[in-house]
């Protein structure tokens, strides 16, 4: 599949973006003259931390020297086995990268067939990862392939999982929905970086699968993602499954989060306090394959999900597409013939803790929202 780096330019790509220089790396295809340009792991926010934890994400620090971004970037904190299986399951790679997890996370990745000597204006795809908004990552999926064929400028991000980038107090606290506004603040910085890389920033293309298309869907309904892009394209899921939105997740966590929920603020304040580890204790608790009789999620499971927050989504999806107030944008969505299906002999034999911990749901259910 790769070829030899002959014919790579003599130095390695070297781009300047807002906050300042990064350092990628030339990989070539077969058949290809032209290598791509990958840079790995650039910071789109500060990383979410401290009083930061359940908060919006901020712009990036600047830099002043030239950004080492050969390496692939931690995943967002999740469960590790069962970030491990999805990475092995959806995995285009034929080299296994070590996995690693962290809440410093909000990193992209980006792949582009331009020459970073001449202008270029080439397509730009924008492609958020799934995992049922609780595991995954961008490093899983490698954009060199599609970059190169289709001469395409291919962005992965990365966005916060879990308790991390679900919870929601309902008010002011905790509003929640801060894995879409982690989504949000990367197609800003791709808006303001990418032409630096050969990009079009008026062709940007969203695209996702399973619970990454269901956040497409997400920001093709959000004020926030106004003017951020311009085509979209869901690969099984949107936001209109059973149980994927909810009007706050309070109620879910009181019980589990070892913090007086007297009041919100009070409950906000302690969860900053507690460590990485603690809270993905409080996170493995939480059961995001909760199904009814029909396969979908019940309304009364005890996930995480996106919320209405009244920002990130100003009403009910339903209502904001009766009201036909949404981006306008040519927008593709797909699903297969029996969605997950091929799937499952394997998953109910996978012998994992992850698995172990909902044999029943995940074995006989017809959907399965990844």
């Amino acid at each position: 599949m790769f070829s030899c780096p002959a014919g790579h330019p003599s130095s390695p790509p070297v781009v300047n973006t807002v906050h300042g220089k990064v350092l990628g790396k030339y990989v070539s295809l077969e058949g290809f003259t032209q290598p791509v340009a990958i840079f790995l792991g650039v910071p789109f926010a500060k990383p979410p931390l401290g009083s930061l934890r359940f908060a919006p994400p901020q712009p990036a620090e600047p830099w002043s020297f030239v950004k080492n971004a050969t390496s692939y970037p931690p995943m967002c904190s999740q469960d590790a086995v069962g970030g491990q299986v999805l990475s092995e399951l959806f995995t285009n790679r034929k080299e296994s990268i070590p996995l690693k997890f962290s809440e410093d996370c909000l990193y992209l990745n980006i792949y582009t067939p331009a020459d970073l000597t001449k202008s270029n204006r080439l397509p730009v795809m924008v492609w958020i990862h799934g995992g049922r908004l609780m595991i995954g990552g961008a490093s899983t999926y490698d954009g060199l392939a599609l970059s190169a064929h289709e001469d395409v400028v291919v962005v992965t991000i990365q966005y916060r999982l879990g308790i991390w980038g679900l919870l929601s107090t309902g008010d002011e606290h905790s509003p929640g929905n801060w894995g879409h506004l982690d989504q949000v603040a990367a197609l800003r910085w791709v808006q303001d970086n990418i032409a630096n890389f050969g990009g079009n920033p008026g062709s940007v293309t969203i695209f996702g699968e399973s619970a990454g298309g269901a956040s497409v869907s997400v920001l093709v309904l959000s004020p926030l993602a106004k003017n951020l892009f311009h085509r979209a394209i869901s690969e099984s899921g949107v936001v209109l499954i059973a149980g994927m939105v909810k009007k706050n997740t309070k109620s879910l966590i009181a019980t589990i989060l070892g913090c007086k929920t007297t009041t919100s603020a009070v409950m906000v304040h302690c969860l900053r306090q507690k460590m990485e580890n603690e809270l993905l204790e409080v996170a493995l608790k939480l059961n995001p394959f909760d199904l009814d009789e029909n396969g979908d999620p019940k309304e009364d499971n005890t996930s995480l999900c996106t919320v209405i927050d009244g920002v990130v989504l100003p009403k009910a999806p339903e209502e904001i597409l009766a009201e036909k107030n949404f981006n306008t944008v040519p927008y593709m969505v797909g699903i297969n013939k029996q969605e997950f299906g091929w799937l499952v002999p394997m998953i109910c034999s996978l012998k994992t803790k992850w698995m172990r911990k909902w044999p029943v749901h995940s074995c006989g259910s017809s959907t399965l929202p990844l």
